[in-house]
């Protein structure tokens, strides 16, 4: 006997039922918005209401173009609850990858910050948006822009009743939509199922994802664009958790400004978030007491972070996901035999990606296919699988072939598994540097190399080598009065002492800042095509020893 569907709204109606005055809080284009969970999903209804009368119909796609905010939240659960589909569209792709994704996508609707407006413009090409039938813009006034036709959030929606009744969507239907960055070709379509999405958001509510409970207070920093806000805004709704959204491009002052007035508990971002609030509070008075824990996701956590943070009472909650897994894939909880093991014991596993979040499986295996051992030591690439991991691409057949074997997905990561379970990321498997037929981890260098208090950004690329095939050369940023010479002997000196001399970059090379992806990763691919030949091994020191030579 079957019983009832897995499904988003059983999330919304809990919150409302439970929780209704628990508040959401913005921060907007025209100043911080508050209201509660009642009037959330009113407005959800009235939502729904909207886009029933525009014609949109089960299984269409609706897309938002937005930063993190409180309407932006509003289309999580008023557009999957109604059985269509919410592609959320990232801003910071070029014009190019946008057109694609809308094209390929076939969105029926497009919501649009105001800040961003021009952006989509700048983007907007009549036959890749031919099948766009409205534009809203998330604000009270319309820009003259040539996106038509087009019309602002509130005139959308306000003549609609908060009274809807929500069909009976089945669990295999298509809830969400995200697009991978396309750093090495064409951006790919990921698509969620209800059930999908259900799947992640109880994992990460259980003690070992991330632990949301009902008295939190969630600020997600991590763009709402880029695979569901990690899954945040979903996991706190169902918890019944206060939400925190930070809205367009927050500078750290905004973030430190949020944490103390609204008594954000977890909060969550990419390293550079972590790094800007950290160089912030340098020379501001800054209250982190409500702060229990941030999560660190998207690249590695420098050990220097997690160790500041350490100092003010927060504690970093290291993750990895990616967007073909809606998206957390393991968190670097501590196990309970390691509660009371000595602290640099604690911050060796902390700074790993962790451990595989309850409902996934996972294997790591090598150039033969075969499974490498849990030792901490021997390579090989991730493969996952598991209820909200996707097993395909949308209209992608070439990327299916390549990228999945079976209902195995081939991550591309190059991990390690130490005995303990704890899976480390050595790198990207294009990012990996092969000297000499072996490996090395340049993620690894960069976090050594950001370790060191006068580096504000550290990238490693591999550049060819006639010798050794590729050598790796660190890209490094620092602030104009750093001695640059001195601080080279500094980082030479201090990566000798923990590494083989063939892993030691043969060039340091300082750069005004490392460039980044759409989705702030550093750009190893820009770089490469930047500074990528041996002229960067001519113009620094030789090799310091073969890769033989332990």
């Amino acid at each position: 006997m079957e019983g009832c569907q897995q499904t988003l709204e059983s999330f919304s109606w809990r919150a409302e039922s439970i929780y209704p005055d628990r508040e959401i809080v913005a921060r907007t284009h025209e100043g911080k918005q508050r209201y509660t969970y009642s009037e959330f999903t009113d407005r959800t209804r009235q939502l729904a209401n909207a886009l029933d009368s525009l014609g949109i119909e089960h299984s269409d796609r609706v897309g938002t173009f937005c930063w993190n905010h409180d309407r932006h939240f509003e289309t999580y659960f008023g557009v999957p609850n109604m059985g269509a589909q919410l592609h959320t569209i990232n801003p910071l792709l070029p014009d190019s990858h946008i057109q694609y994704i809308v094209e390929d996508a076939a969105d029926k609707v497009l919501f649009v910050d105001p800040s961003l407006a021009e952006k989509l413009a700048s983007a907007y090409d009549p036959d890749a948006f031919e099948s766009v039938e409205q534009f809203v813009i998330i604000g009270s006034t319309v820009p003259d822009l040539p996106l038509e036709p087009l019309t602002d959030y509130e005139s959308f929606i306000e003549a609609e009743p908060t009274e809807y009744d929500w069909p009976n969507v089945s669990q295999d239907d298509m809830a969400g939509m995200c697009y991978t960055s396309g750093t090495t070709g064409k951006p790919k379509g990921v698509e969620y199922t209800q059930q999908m999405m259900w799947s992640h958001t109880m994992a990460m509510l259980t003690p070992q994802g991330l632990g949301i409970q009902d008295s939190d207070v969630v600020m997600p920093i991590v763009p709402m664009f880029h695979v569901n806000a990690w899954g945040m805004p979903f996991a706190a709704t169902a918890a019944g958790a206060k939400q925190v959204f930070p809205g367009p491009a927050p500078e750290p002052a905004d973030i430190a400004h949020l944490i103390e007035e609204e008594g954000v508990t977890i909060a969550a971002g990419v390293p550079t978030v972590w790094l800007g609030l950290l160089e912030y509070m340098e020379e501001n008075e800054c209250d982190l007491s409500t702060l229990d824990s941030i999560v660190i996701g998207g690249a590695a956590a420098p050990k220097a972070v997690i160790e500041q943070f350490d100092e003010f009472d927060v504690s970093v909650v290291h993750a990895w996901g990616m967007t073909e897994m809606s998206p957390v894939g393991s968190v670097a909880n501590l196990t309970h035999d390691l509660q009371d093991a000595p602290y640099e014991t604690q911050l060796e596993k902390r700074g790993k990606q962790g451990i595989i979040v309850p409902g996934l499986e996972f294997k790591v295996i090598d150039d033969d296919g075969r499974e490498v051992s849990w030792d901490g030591e021997a390579f090989g690439e991730l493969l996952v699988r598991g209820p909200w991991v996707t097993t395909e691409y949308h209209e992608r057949p070439e990327a299916n072939k390549a990228d999945f074997e079976g209902d195995w997905l081939r991550t591309g990561d190059i991990v390690t598994v130490d005995e303990d379970g704890y899976i480390e990321l050595v790198d990207r498997a294009d990012d990996v540097i092969k000297s000499g037929g072996e490996w090395i981890s340049s993620q690894e260098l960069e976090n050594a190399i950001m370790a060191h208090d006068k580096v504000s950004e550290a990238a490693v690329i591999g550049v060819p080598h006639e010798r050794w095939q590729e050598r790796p050369v660190a890209m490094v940023v620092v602030s104009e009065e750093v001695d640059r010479e001195s601080l080279t002997e500094e980082l030479k000196k201090m990566l000798r002492g923990e590494y083989p001399k063939w892993w030691l970059p043969d060039g340091f090379n300082y750069i005004d800042e490392i460039p980044k992806t759409a989705t702030g990763k550093f750009s190893k691919m820009d770089l490469r095509e930047q500074y990528g030949d041996e002229e960067l091994l001519e113009e620094n020191a030789p090799t310091e020893a073969a890769p033989g030579d332990r």
